[in-house]
């Protein structure tokens, strides 16, 4: 064979040559659009969903919820493993595990976090009822954290606490006034916190030395608009890339619009319509300025029979939705609960008007019993549509309303200082139907300072708190599936809200620049609301690199496979060489 060594001579050299460096790759950003304000970068204080979703990202828990089936995996413990009379808890913590300063995530960390709840009430706000129940919390050794507790919990492996770093929040001096906003901020999740604007933006870049691995992009802006219009008409532009909580309409406009993938899901969330039962702090003192008919439990169960619960799902939420009952969703089938015959309150305005007229609140001359305030959302659709029907349907039954809608903040803030009669509301129910129904225990009221509790409707009641116990510490699931349905019996016969809508998750991405979105569960899930992180730290960019440029740019751009080539080419020319002679 006659080698072409002039040809492989200049091919080589030609590779050899210097080229300019190539141009620097953009980084690949993922912009979600929320319109939920952000109450607290505080994970102990932070209760809107919009911040827990923000500080799941940021810090993780104990333990965590698998994006396939929702089953118990590792979080920072990989092991754990209870007494024979389920009061100890030992969880193993291992080594190579790191904050994103680069410290280690050690065992101290999740005592630390966990002993700061039972020493400071504020630090209680957002997730206190998971430890109400915990005796000792110690860390022998740096893998090894050991949970003691009053009375059996079952509750041990859904702790949803984001664990902190404890050297950095060792020299927090208070944490009800600590804004968390110093950056960037430590954490141990896939992203970390870079910058915040209140009421524009949050950016956070992928920590690229987490645990589980690095994300395969490489920032997550989450852009915060004022109404879902706003953020659906940005997602149409491709200006962000993720929008959820759309309106049905917003939703069905979205269908077969290039470059747009949707996603409904059924979701783990109910909108629900508080009424003020006069709230009292844990010790018993009232507060609020809530109509003191509604302290009667037959003028709430008279309300709550004058909503036409199915009219809402068919002309608000356009048949997206399913009519609310109990406090568990429907997705968590084995905890969920529907009322019998006998327990469904069913849409009748002339029951109602009787009740009313038997617990002594008669029509005035102008047909009116008494007058109650209604807050909402501003700019969200459901409770400016939602109002206008109950407007109708209360007076119907003498009770005028007067509809305020205001901010995500104010709406957060009067419904916590009980200055409200009426209140939309909502929560996300977890795995574990645990974290929902402590907000209506007596312990979840506040501190005597309004402070301390993160009770959803200011309930209290006895019957309420005997089953809350009984469930908790009842490992038989059949048995406690019982005692957690009871649960939601009573809270639908005392009406201290009444739970409107089980909505679906409404959901659509810009498929042209993402790919696909993990979702949880994995058939039939949401994106984003998800119990863990999962939507976000998996998402896969449709195209991570650009093609590459002609000409010297794409020269340069082949880097380590051009070196390769190169270096074979030399190596071959070297062994041609050295037989040439022989095959000539």
């Amino acid at each position: 064979m006659r080698v072409k060594w002039g040809a492989l001579v200049a091919l080589a050299t030609a590779l050899a040559l210097p080229v300019p460096p190539a141009a620097a790759q953009a980084p690949v950003v993922l912009k979600v659009a929320i319109v939920q304000q952000i109450d607290s970068l505080n994970p102990f204080l932070a209760v809107f969903q919009s911040s827990t979703e923000i500080n799941r990202l940021m810090y993780d828990s104990l333990t965590a919820y698998s994006a396939r089936d929702q089953a118990v995996t590792e979080g920072l413990a990989n092991r754990w493993e209870p007494s024979a009379d389920k009061l100890t808890w030992t969880f193993t913590v291992p080594a190579g595990k790191r904050w994103s300063d680069g410290q280690p995530i050690t065992a101290h960390d999740v005592a630390f976090t966990y002993n700061l709840m039972l020493a400071d009430e504020a630090a209680r706000t957002a997730n206190g009822g998971f430890v109400a129940n915990f005796d000792t919390v110690t860390a022998p050794d740096p893998a090894t954290v050991v949970v003691k507790t009053k009375a059996p919990q079952v509750t041990m492996l859904a702790l949803d606490i984001p664990i902190v770093p404890a050297h950095v929040w060792e020299r927090v001096g208070s944490v009800k006034d600590h804004a968390n906003d110093r950056m960037p901020v430590v954490g141990s999740g896939p992203f970390v916190l870079t910058e915040h604007v209140p009421g524009q933006f949050l950016k956070l870049r992928a920590n690229k030395t987490y645990w589980r691995g690095a994300p395969a992009y490489d920032e997550l802006h989450f852009v915060y608009f004022q109404n879902s219009d706003a953020a659906v008409r940005a997602l149409g532009k491709g200006e962000v890339d993720l929008v959820n909580r759309m309106t049905p309409a917003q939703f069905d406009s979205l269908a077969g619009k290039a470059g747009v993938t949707r996603n409904r899901a059924q979701g783990r969330r109910f909108t629900e319509l508080l009424v003020n039962p006069g709230a009292r702090t844990r010790t018993g003192e009232p507060f609020g300025d809530g109509n003191p008919a509604l302290r009667e439990v037959a003028v709430r169960r008279a309300i709550a029979q004058a909503i036409d619960l199915d009219a809402l799902v068919a002309r608000v939420s356009l048949g997206y939705a399913d009519r609310g009952a109990g406090l568990v969703p429907p997705v968590f089938a084995q905890w969920h609960w529907q009322p019998s015959p006998e327990q469904r309150r069913a849409f009748d305005p002339a029951a109602a008007n009787a009740a009313l007229d038997a617990a002594g609140h008669p029509r005035g001359a102008d047909g009116t019993r008494f007058g109650l305030r209604l807050l909402g959302r501003a700019g969200r659709a459901y409770d400016e549509q939602a109002a206008e029907h109950l407007k109708r349907w209360m007076a119907d039954i003498g009770v005028r309303l007067d509809v305020r809608l205001v901010s995500d903040g104010q709406l957060s803030e009067e419904t916590t200082a009980a200055t409200y009669d009426l209140a939309f509301s909502g929560w996300a129910a977890n795995v574990d139907p645990d974290f929902v129904l402590g907000l209506h225990t007596c312990a979840q009221r506040p501190g005597a300072d309004g402070r301390g509790g993160a009770t959803d409707a200011h309930f209290c009641d006895e019957t309420y708190d005997r089953l809350y116990a009984e469930q908790l510490s009842e490992f038989d699931e059949g048995r406690r599936q019982d005692l957690v349905r009871q649960l939601q019996a009573r809270f639908h016969d005392q009406v201290p809200a009444v739970v409107l809508a089980y909505d679906d998750a409404l959901e659509a991405y810009r498929s042209d620049r993402f790919a696909r979105f993990p979702t949880q569960p994995a058939q039939g899930g949401v994106i984003m609301g998800q119990h863990g992180v999962w939507g976000y730290y998996g998402a896969e960019p449709a195209e991570r690199v650009a093609p590459a440029p002609r000409g010297w740019g794409g020269l340069a751009a082949f880097g380590a496979a051009g070196s390769s080539m190169l270096m074979a080419i030399v190596v071959y020319l070297r062994r041609q060489r050295a037989t040439a002679g022989e095959r000539e």
